[in-house]
Formats: C-alpha cells, sequence, structure tokens
C-alpha cells in the first residue's frame, strides 16, 4: 500500500535523502523512525507528493504520486507534523469546507463528518474556534481532516509531538482504533510509541535506512530500544535488511 523505490532527495550538494526504499503492505502500522534531521519528514512528503524526489519513486496504493497524484491522493489521508488548521474556524466548519474541497457529496459529508467527529472525540469542541483548543484537540482536528474521505493509507507525521500524557494516550487509542482497518505509516522520534502500536520499524538516519524489521528484531540491536535506537544512529551506523 506504501511503496518508497530508492527516494533520494537532493538540495544542491546537501542529500536530504539518499536511496530510500521500503514498503508498508496492507493491515500494517509501521513506525518511521529516526532521530531529529535524519529525513523523516522529507520522506513522508515525497510519499505523500507534497514535493518530487530528485530520483526514485513514491506510490500509494500503486499509484505513482510524481505522475498520478490526484489518484492517490484519494487514497491516503495525510497529517503533517503541526498540521495547518484554519484557527478562526471551528471544526465543524473546517470539516465541512475539506469535505467540500474534496467534493463529497451532502449526504456523504454528513455521514462522514458525523464519523470522524465521533472517531477522534471531538463533540465537545465541534462548535469552538480552532484557535482555543488545546494542542490535543488541535491534533485529532488535523487527524479528523486526513481521515474525512475514508482513505485506506494514513501517513503521519510525529502526531503525539508537544501532547501531554493524557493526549498522548488518547491518540495512541484513536491510532489502535484505526489500525484495525487501515495501512499506518507513523513518523516518530519516541520509542514508547513503537512498543505501543507498531507491527514492523523502519529507521532512517544521515538519509538512508539502517534498520527494517519487527519491533523484537530491533530490540536485538541493544540492550532495550534506547541503546537499539543509539546504536543504529551513530554516524558510523551502517545499513542492515
Amino acid at each position: 500500500m506504501i511503496e518508497a523505490v530508492g527516494l533520494s532527495k537532493f538540495y544542491g550538494p546537501f542529500a536530504a535523502t539518499r536511496d530510500v526504499t521500503f514498503t508498508v503492505n496492507e493491515g500494517e502500522l509501521v513506525a518511521f523512525l529516526g532521530p531529529n534531521g535524519a529525513g523523516k519528514s522529507t520522506t513522508m512528503k515525497m510519499l505523500t507528493g507534497y514535493i518530487a524526489p530528485s530520483e526514485g519513486v513514491a506510490r500509494i496504493a500503486g499509484h505513482d504520486m510524481l505522475r498520478d497524484r490526484i489518484a492517490g491522493s484519494q487514497r491516503l489521508g495525510y497529517l503533517p507534523e503541526n498540521g495547518p488548521l484554519y484557527p478562526e474556524m471551528t471544526p465543524l466548519g473546517m470539516l465541512n469546507f475539506f469535505a467540500d474541497a474534496r467534493g463529497l457529496s451532502a449526504a456523504y459529508k454528513k455521514e462522514r463528518i458525523e464519523a470522524v467527529i465521533e472517531i477522534c472525540d471531538l463533540s465537545t469542541v465541534v462548535h469552538k474556534a480552532t484557535s482555543k483548543l488545546s494542542k490535543g484537540f488541535k491534533q485529532r482536528v488535523g487527524m479528523a481532516q486526513a481521515l474525512l474521505h475514508e482513505p485506506d493509507v494514513l501517513i503521519m507525521d510525529e502526531p503525539t509531538a508537544g501532547l501531554d500524557p493524557n493526549q498522548i494516550r488518547e491518540v495512541r487509542r484513536t491510532m489502535r482504533r484505526l489500525s484495525e482497518t487501515k495501512t499506518i505509516l507513523l513518523s516518530t522520534h519516541i520509542l514508547q510509541e513503537v512498543e505501543a502500536m507498531a507491527d514492523r520499524v523502519v529507521m532512517i538516519n544521515e538519509g538512508r535506512v539502517v534498520f527494517n524489521g519487527t519491533v523484537s528484531g530491533l530490540q536485538e540491536a541493544g540492550t532495550d530500544l534506547d541503546d537499539a535506537f543509539h546504536n543504529l544512529t551513530r554516524t558510523e551506523a551502517t545499513s542492515v535488511a
């Protein structure tokens, strides 16, 4: 459902990513790990078609996101890190706006807005200005718009960044529910997210994939996940399958 094939992004002589290759199969929740500046967000932007790769191919549900982005986007829900919201609008107003922008019919729009409000537990804040919401609720609003058109694939960039422990618990609960019916790529550098939710891990460091395997396989790379993360993201770390 998600394919990165030799994805590289160059800015002059600087390589933000180099030959990033991995897949996410239908029904998997895969954690995309790496330290800050490793190339996670750049890779996700290429996968979503937001930026074009310098080399390689990104596919969503079989659609090349450079050549067939509209069809791919119809299968994709994307939550960028600190996703932009319209502060003067209410969550309900925003969801109506995004539904209209996606061309949802009136009946289907009503059905989907009600569904995502329930999934993301927004019923108590739908009529409040988004600017007045807590960061946790803002994340839920962003997640709701990503789910609005009922995509098969979700790509989420640091969905729990900056949240307090109670908010993180709520987002994790929502993610577990979604993983029952969606294919999910979840970018994070928080190792607890991996243990709590992931079926598999792809780790990137300095723009290259350095691990692609199970959570238990990652644990074998160190005495614990913290140690494994350190070992695999050192400058001298080498790629492994």
